[in-house]
């Protein structure tokens, strides 16, 4: 699960780290009132979408020379005006893709004197089992491009999970980021801070780039992208309470209420299977025979009807799909549930586009029986390969 800016700014204060002022806006009269609330001079109105690269981005039905999503203004009346052209904009990046998100809030921070800009996250390693903390000189730019050209200003530091963060840890991050004196002893307990955040609320990741140095030699996290572990979220109902649906594509919720491991693509042929593995082979075939998918779902091993019905519900309801491919390998999962499922879901909702359903397994002939006396205008498929094959034919026929 992903949280705004703002958000992660709060979470990690409860941890003692070091930031600037600042308060969420949804409106041009709340960012007005927080910047007058930070005092100063300078402030820094800072969209708020799930995604990276917004001061590089580009509002859409703005001009080229227009500002990014990140902009930093010297006056309570820039604060006004920049919120009024941001909020409700539609914000391109290169993570959101030519679609882009609305900004539907504004983060408005206090202005900061910037002596050096460094990059600091941590991750879990799952080779090692271990938290990553990843440093480098390089902050402020793109870390997938620092990666590529200078991969030697990249140091890694992992930390053992049995004794936590221990001295040696904080030495280390000092000397990958240059910093000496009273700043090595800073980057020593930011670390610790940062560590206990990390754990104690069960992120899958912690990105802060910047980490700044400022004029008066204080290490100050400037910006901070934090994931959570999903399956953690049980544990922090505080941690849920952040989460923004407007930013999480409609049918992805509607799966996770059926407990539903869903996740959309941008093809054209729906594919509703049982089993993870099944369902990234049935996506590779489909690419095979020239098609793209339109979506991972994985009905899971024990799907009820109504959890079927509701997954296929899910499909025809992307407009970008053209076809559907069913392909049930019933082990735990009873083809005859599956069949029920789709046919009641057939007749609730109709169905415009061509469907291709390929069981094997449990019950397998009472849910052929079922799909066959059900009077749909079903395609029947043999095996995986038969399946793909025909579901991309029938596609290609209606286009």
């Amino acid at each position: 699960m992903n949280i705004h800016e703002h958000q992660a700014k709060d979470v990690l204060r409860e941890f003692g780290v070091p930031l600037l002022g600042g308060g969420a806006a949804f409106t041009p009269d709340e960012a007005v009132k927080v910047a007058q609330g930070l005092g100063g001079s300078v402030f820094v109105v800072k969209s708020q979408i799930h995604a990276g690269g917004r001061g590089k981005g580009r509002f859409e039905g703005l001009g080229p020379d227009a500002k990014g999503g990140v902009r930093v203004v010297k006056s309570i009346e820039d604060v006004r005006s920049n919120a009024e052209e941001m909020l409700g904009r539609v914000l391109v990046t290169l993570q959101t893709g030519p679609k882009g998100k609305q900004v539907n809030r504004l983060f408005i921070e206090a202005g900061a004197q910037i002596s050096r800009e460094l990059y600091l996250s941590m991750l879990v390693d799952r080779e090692t089992s271990r938290v990553a903390v990843v440093a480098s000189t390089e902050g402020g730019m793109n870390i997938e491009e620092v990666a590529h050209d200078t991969p030697e200003k990249i140091i890694t530091i992992q930390i053992d999970p049995v004794t936590g963060v221990s001295a040696h840890h904080g030495r280390s991050l000092a000397k990958a980021l240059k910093l000496e004196g009273d700043l090595a002893k800073q980057a020593g307990k930011l670390l610790t801070q940062l560590y206990a955040a990390f754990v104690g609320k069960d992120m899958a990741m912690l990105e802060i780039n910047p980490l700044i140095v400022t004029g008066e030699d204080k290490l100050v996290v400037l910006d901070a992208k934090v994931s959570f572990d999903s399956n953690a979220l049980f544990r922090h109902p505080d941690v849920v309470a952040l989460r923004d649906e407007t930013e999480e594509d409609p049918k992805e919720i509607e799966a996770h209420n059926y407990d539903l491991s869903y996740i959309a693509l941008d093809g054209e042929i729906g594919c509703m299977v049982n089993g993870a593995g099944l369902a990234m082979a049935t996506m590779d075939i489909i690419k095979l025979y020239g098609a793209e998918p339109a979506n991972f779902l994985d009905v899971g091993g024990g799907a009820s009807k109504e959890k079927v019905e509701a997954a296929f519900k899910i499909i025809t309801a992307d407009p970008n799909v053209k076809g559907i491919l069913v392909n049930i390998f019933g082990g735990i999962m009873r083809c005859d549930i599956i069949a029920e499922g789709v046919v009641a879901a057939v007749r609730d909702m109709g169905l415009n586009v061509p469907l291709v359903v390929r069981l094997e397994g449990t019950n397998v002939d009472e849910g052929k029986r079922i799909i066959n006396e059900s009077g749909l205008n079903v395609i029947a498929a043999n095996d995986l390969s038969d399946g793909a094959e025909k579901i991309v034919a029938a596609v290609r026929g209606a286009a």
